[in-house]
């Protein structure tokens, strides 16, 4: 099993080059399955999700081939409508193929997925949204068995609770269903931005973006386009932060200041200086122990859950002591006890946590948990006295494409080793 050491220590400078969204690429290539002509699929990043979802797409029949950061399919060679558990099991986004293979074909029998065990994330939510636009389905063995006689019929999806997946799954049905569907309670991440914008380049009608409330009028066939992925927000605030950890000065390009604007606020509130640019953003923490802040996560606009791990190790080496509280994800500090082992000062009591900084951190053996905790271990070895190995990096190798190698280019001390 691969593992990472790293020697901690040194400041970290220079430029990175920010990947395409993974966040982004698994519903759009979950989408690609709609388009009764061929697609191709730009800036799409070289991960384990993204290589698992396109084996799954393949194995429905779908001709699909990736090389380089480009995805190309044809949707009209798929002649099954199973995703089996052995695919699925791996990655939660593998049930973003139950909207689109009900929506084009009527039927489809997906695995209950698995992921991150980073608490609830239930399946209901999509569950019921299709059951609104006329889905009949069963749950049996663990799998998700979906029929609708004829079309998907638009209506009024209200969902119980902000979730990304579920508003995922539902745009792309509702693309091809007959009549309005109208998505209440929608999640606004940027990523269902970014897929709407292509299902609209495919023909789809799509009113809301941005918005809460998302109103799709359907229609009867959606056409292949040429696309490109998002930047990925998290890679983006992920390496400014190993900046600020390491008191250095790291300047990320090929992304969006956007995405990330209260992000980079918490980062000017610990003290650095942050410059942005239509595509680029740097952080200068001038050598400088970067202040603690508080912060609450919470659906977008507001500050991501995906940044909590990064920031609270950022906070565990600041100056005086900040609170952190995590409303989305009911079990997301498992990153706690590892990061206390380096000689982190935190306090868990059940959403939130106190971090007081401490001077240094020191190195340690620590294992990975999740695919965000898996960088915030990073980032403490980084800043550690010593040598720190880091196990179970295979959640790190879910989200970050070529993680070594970038963080290598702006001066880490960092390398692959197999035990």
């Amino acid at each position: 099993m691969d593992k990472f050491l790293i020697q901690g220590g040194n400041k970290l400078e220079g430029e990175v080059r920010i990947s395409g969204a993974k966040n982004a690429a698994l519903p759009l290539l979950a989408a690609m399955i709609l388009a009764e002509t061929p697609m191709t699929l730009r800036n799409v990043p070289n991960l384990k999700d993204v290589n698992t979802l396109v084996k799954l797409i393949g194995g429905l029949g779908v001709t699909i081939s990736y090389a380089g950061d480009t995805v190309i399919s044809d949707a009209s060679t798929l002649d099954n409508q199973f995703a089996p558990y052995e695919l699925v099991k791996t990655m939660r986004a593998s049930i973003l193929v139950l909207g689109p293979l009900l929506a084009r074909y009527g039927e489809a029998k997906v695995s209950l997925p698995g992921g991150c065990a980073i608490g609830s994330r239930p399946v209901d939510q999509h569950l019921k949204a299709l059951e609104a636009l006329g889905a009949q389905i069963e749950v049996e063995n663990g799998y998700v068995h979906a029929k609708v006689d004829g079309r998907l019929k638009g209506g009024e999806v209200i969902f119980d609770m902000v979730t990304v997946g579920g508003t995922e799954n539902i745009l792309i049905a509702a693309t091809l269903a007959e009549g309005v569907t109208t998505i209440r309670n929608a999640a606004r991440e940027p990523e269902i931005t970014d897929l709407a914008q292509m299902l609209i380049k495919m023909g789809a009608k799509i009113e809301g973006l941005d918005t809460d409330t998302l109103i799709v009028t359907g229609v009867e066939k959606l056409h292949g386009c040429e696309y490109a992925v998002v930047a990925d927000r998290i890679e983006t605030g992920s390496y400014l932060a190993a900046a600020a950890m390491t008191g250095g000065r790291v300047k990320t390009t090929h992304t969006d200041p956007a995405l990330l604007e209260c992000v980079l606020e918490k980062f000017e509130e610990m003290g650095a200086e942050v410059t942005r640019g239509d595509d680029w953003i740097e952080l200068d923490m001038m050598g400088k122990r970067p202040k603690a802040v508080s912060f609450r996560t919470l659906p977008h606009p507001d500050f991501p859950t995906d940044m909590q791990a990064q920031l609270m190790a950022v906070n565990a080496i600041g100056r005086g002591f900040a609170t952190i509280s995590e409303t989305i994800f009911e079990n997301r500090f498992m990153h706690v006890p590892e990061l206390s082992r380096m000689g982190a000062n935190i306090q868990v009591e059940g959403n939130d946590a106190v971090v007081t900084g401490v001077d240094k951190l020191s190195a340690a053996p620590v294992m990975a948990t999740d695919l965000r905790a898996s960088f915030s271990l990073v980032l403490a070895a980084l800043a550690a006295e010593g040598e720190t190995l880091v196990d179970r990096i295979y959640h790190i190798d879910r989200g970050y494409e070529d993680i070594e190698a970038k963080l290598q280019s702006i001066g880490a001390q960092i390398k692959r080793v197999s035990e």
